[in-house]
Order: C-alpha cells, then sequence, then structure tokens
C-alpha cells in the first residue's frame, strides 16, 4: 500500500505573505516540513502543491534544490491541486500536510500512516478530528478513493480546505481519529500570523535547529509559558472563511 506526502504551499497567504520560505533558525520553513517528512518510516514519497501564480515559481525552485517534486494547479483550488499530485504520483493513500507547520512530528505521521495500513478501509485517519495536539502538528490521511471521491463532488470552500466535506458531512464515510494524552490543544505552532513568528522563532532558539517530537515541542512550551502566551490569543480561521 503505497503512501505519499503533499505539502499544500504558496507565496500568496492574506495574513503574512511569502510565510513558506521565510528563514527559520537557518532553515526556510517548508525545509523544516520535507526534513521531518524525509524522517518518516512509513511514507513513500513526498510532492509539494503549489500554485499556478508567478510568485511560486520560487516554491518550484526551493523543491527542486531539496529534491522533492512540485505539481502545480489552481491557487484557490488545493483540492485539484492534491488530485494533480495524486496523478502524477499514484498511491493508495495521501498524507495532507501544510507548509506553514515546520514542527511536523515524523512519528505522528508514522502513526496515522500505520493506523491506516492496519485496516486500509478506513477513508479519512487525522489527529484532528478530536483535537487533543498543538495546531500546527496537524496530520491528516485521505484514501485515493476518497480523496478522488472529493474532487468530484466538492464545492466553494470545501475546494480550498481539501478534507473538509469529509468531517463536515460524514455520512457514509469511514473516519477515524487519534487523540493524544495529556490534551495540549491549547497550544499553537503554525505559523499564520506575525505573532505566530515570534512564538517559533522563540521556540527554535530554544530548541534548536532540528527535528523535534511533539512531546518534547509540549513540554518546552509547558516549562516556558511566556513562549506560549505570545500566540495564544491568534484565532484560526474557520472553514467558511476560506
Amino acid at each position: 500500500m503505497r503512501v505519499i506526502a503533499v505539502v499544500q504551499a504558496r507565496m500568496g497567504s492574506s495574513r503574512l505573505p511569502g510565510k513558506v520560505l521565510r528563514d527559520l533558525g537557518g532553515l526556510p520553513v517548508l525545509g523544516w516540513v520535507v526534513r521531518a517528512l524525509d524522517e518518516c518510516r512509513h511514507v513513500d514519497e513526498t510532492a509539494v502543491a503549489t500554485s499556478l501564480d508567478p510568485r511560486d515559481d520560487e516554491i518550484q525552485r526551493y523543491a527542486a534544490e531539496v529534491g522533492v517534486s512540485c505539481v502545480r494547479g489552481p491557487e484557490d483550488d488545493v483540492l485539484a491541486r492534491f488530485s494533480l499530485a495524486l496523478n502524477e504520483h499514484p498511491a493508495d493513500a495521501v498524507v495532507r500536510i501544510t507548509a506553514d507547520c515546520p514542527l511536523v512530528d515524523p512519528a505522528l505521521v508514522d502513526l496515522v500512516v500505520a493506523a491506516w495500513r492496519a485496516d486500509p478501509s478506513w477513508d479519512y485517519v487525522a489527529t484532528t478530528l478530536v483535537r487533543t495536539l498543538p495546531r500546527g502538528l496537524d496530520v491528516e490521511l485521505v484514501s485515493a478513493g476518497a480523496l478522488r471521491d472529493l474532487d468530484r463532488v466538492a464545492q466553494g470552500v470545501h475546494r480550498q480546505h481539501v478534507t473538509s466535506l469529509l468531517y463536515t458531512e460524514p455520512a457514509g464515510r469511514r473516519l477515524l481519529g487519534l487523540s493524544i494524552s495529556p490534551d495540549a490543544s491549547d497550544l499553537r505552532v503554525t505559523l499564520d500570523t506575525s505573532a505566530d513568528w515570534e512564538a517559533l522563532t522563540a521556540l527554535v532558539t530554544g530548541l534548536g535547529n532540528r527535528v523535534v517530537g511533539w512531546e518534547e515541542t509540549v513540554a518546552f512550551l509547558r516549562a516556558h509559558p511566556e513562549i506560549a502566551a505570545i500566540n495564544s490569543a491568534v484565532q484560526q480561521k474557520l472553514i467558511d472563511a476560506g
């Protein structure tokens, strides 16, 4: 059962343009993500999915530098980009990762993939159905069949959020949620705003430029509440906000 990881990335973020190629502790944010996925034992290949916007030429160039494939499609139709990635890199399931999550944990990715491999009849396996991890450590896996179905029927904001139709309208689908204890869902290690950038910079200064497991990330933030507080008030955009 072949599994690929697809990293969605673009330069045109509305709140923090160019964030995915910002230098974070000596490595572009996207580089952090690719490096972590390289350490996964259960992911067969990684591809970056970006848009046709000329600004994203930089992302394609960086993907080539680090030796990963890059597919390009509509800027506002991320689901179409994932389908293109699946067409160009045939697989039985796709792990969805966003490029603004530099602290993605390979062990969590492997955990999600292993759960699916144990029973490939699951359409969707994720750490987000019941959120217990810090935002920014999200891992989602969608089967190839379910992704192709989504591409046929999803409309509007569901095409931007790729998998959202599965968990907002789950009837007839098999969804598996993985939860981690103790709950750390109050923490935030994703990159959407300048406050997020400040918090991540402080976190990386403390932990160093390396792949870090979720437990160490959580322990560091619990031991340094002043860093966790930097972006604690940032509100995640709702699905219907696009």
